[in-house]
């Protein structure tokens, strides 16, 4: 694995994890739910989608804590249009960014990150990767340590400060 890749670690603790419950698996309730949604103007991050047992699924996905009261009249509405069993919100969450060129074309980098957040005892609740980044969203109270794993694993320089928290 090459080094000199890896730009960074980011931590961004002002997000919130968003549950749909007992969601039915059929063609069309995403696209409602994200819809609903982005009618209102909140932006989301990750998306996970769980696989389907007996007809039913969860969706998660990330926003921000600033749109949680919203984001929960909208989850009433769509739990009951859909037919969905009931809707989370955790906000005791932050998501730690692993940032850089080339992430997809060398193998490695994800497990690399994982390994440094296993070693720590960090729980890893949901990831999202892409071509400059890997995301791992864990509990806000592991961020700091998450933070300083990664970045030693990757040898990035100088420790990094406490990551900032949120208001709010």
């Amino acid at each position: 694995m090459e080094q000199a890749l890896i730009s960074g670690v980011a931590v961004d603790g002002d997000e919130a994890k968003i549950t749909l419950v007992g969601v039915p698996d059929r063609p069309g309730v995403a696209a409602a739910l994200f819809r609903a949604i982005a009618d209102e103007g909140v932006n989301v991050d990750m998306i996970v989608q769980n696989v389907s047992h007996e007809g039913r699924t969860d969706i998660s996905f990330t926003a921000p804590k600033a749109d949680v009261p919203l984001l929960r009249t909208i989850l009433d509405r769509v739990a009951a249009a859909t037919g969905a069993a009931t809707h989370q919100v955790d906000d005791g969450i932050a998501k730690i960014s692993l940032v850089g060129a080339g992430m997809k074309t060398n193998p490695g980098v994800a497990a690399e990150m994982f390994e440094a957040l296993a070693e720590q005892r960090v729980n890893i609740e949901m990831i999202s990767t892409s071509t400059i980044r890997i995301s791992c969203v864990v509990r806000a109270a592991d961020a700091d340590r998450a933070v300083r794993a990664v970045h030693a694993k990757f040898e990035l320089g100088q420790e990094p400060a406490a990551a900032p928290r949120a208001e709010g």
